[in-house]
């Protein structure tokens, strides 16, 4: 499976949506922040490993607690995904912390401040 095929991107697509859907409806840990979202997904191609990058609103203590929180529940994760998608291989979960939205808010401050000056 090359990297841009339409079967990676499907997969790709049904892993993020059933990783949302978990994150946000059947975990019940208080360490996860309920702004919690699934940016994107990146399944290998041999299927065995999956790359999620996950965007927490919120401090920095929120952030790292939503992170163990959702370590710790990465094998309930791995086994609701492997119920909900009909997959021969459930990939191994990676929790990765994605800035890219507050680097946007930032940066856009930092972009109204510049216009207010002038």
């Amino acid at each position: 499976m090359r990297k841009n095929s339409i079967k990676s991107v499907r997969v790709n697509g049904e892993v993020q949506k059933e990783l949302s859907n978990i994150i946000s409806n059947e975990i019940k840990d208080p360490r996860i922040s309920a702004m919690t979202s699934v940016v994107t997904v990146e399944v290998a191609p041999d299927l065995k490993t999956c790359k999620a990058y996950i965007s927490v609103l919120g401090d920095e203590k929120v952030q790292k607690d939503t992170m163990e929180g959702l370590k710790s529940a990465e094998g309930y994760i791995r086994r609701q995904l492997a119920g909900n998608l009909n997959m021969r291989i459930t990939p191994q979960i990676q929790f990765i912390l994605d800035r890219s939205i507050e680097y946007g808010i930032a940066m856009s401050k930092k972009i109204d401040e510049v216009m207010k000056e002038e």
